[in-house]
């Protein structure tokens, strides 16, 4: 195949993809909702970043009531997207490695958002398993926030980005919901650790340990 073919392939690949994703994707209204209702909601819906989408099988939920939420501080340069529109993208850097994937919630003026920790690959798993440099077989391929962005190629130029257009969007879920939902305490913090604010699917593999 010739480059200007090649081009002109993935060109179209890029239109349909795009397409796809704006008309699917969740509106604010979905977001524009008590943090604890949407973390529980987006389990079962997909998080599509280009090519690459999944499914979401894991999230915690955060809220500037409480001290692990970066929004308890309050408004400061980091900070500020999550007191603003719902539906936009927080992604911050974790431990100086891992850019880490959150949706903001509730109305502007306060500052929620929920972590998206795990996902069950649905498109463009050889993609993902490249950038995370394991077999595309692995069964923790978007097991954890930072390995699953890190698949969907998805990285700090992506924080602020509205999340109900491409490229980086959520939809809804593709079949009805038929499983259990589990609560417990959020992981990898250190300040209200008690609280019970993260949300997964029973007995999905894909669930972070």
């Amino acid at each position: 195949m010739s480059n200007v073919a090649e081009g002109d392939r993935r060109r179209r690949s890029s239109v349909a993809w795009q397409a796809k994703a704006r008309s699917r994707a969740l509106g604010a209204p979905f977001y524009k909702r008590p943090v604890l209702e949407v973390a529980e909601a987006m389990l079962g819906c997909v998080v599509r970043h280009g090519p690459t989408a999944g499914v979401i099988v894991e999230t915690e939920a955060y809220h500037d009531s409480e001290a692990a939420c970066h929004a308890h501080v309050g408004v400061t340069p980091r900070t500020h997207i999550l007191f603003g529109p719902p539906g936009r993208a927080y992604v911050y850097r974790s431990y100086g490695i891992h850019a880490l994937l959150n949706a903001v919630c509730e109305r502007e003026g306060v500052g929620a958002a929920v972590l998206i920790r795990a996902l069950e690959p649905l498109e463009g798993r050889a993609a993902m398993a490249r950038r995370r440099g394991v077999a595309p077989e692995a069964r923790r391929l978007a097991s954890g926030p930072g390995n699953l962005t890190r698949a969907l190629g998805i990285s700090l130029r992506d924080n602020g980005a509205e999340l109900t257009r491409p490229p980086l969007t959520i939809e809804p879920a593709p079949a009805p919901r038929r499983f259990r939902v589990a609560t417990g305490p959020r992981i990898g913090i250190t300040r209200a650790v008690e609280l019970p604010l993260r949300f997964w699917i029973a007995g999905h593999p894909g669930v972070s340990r």
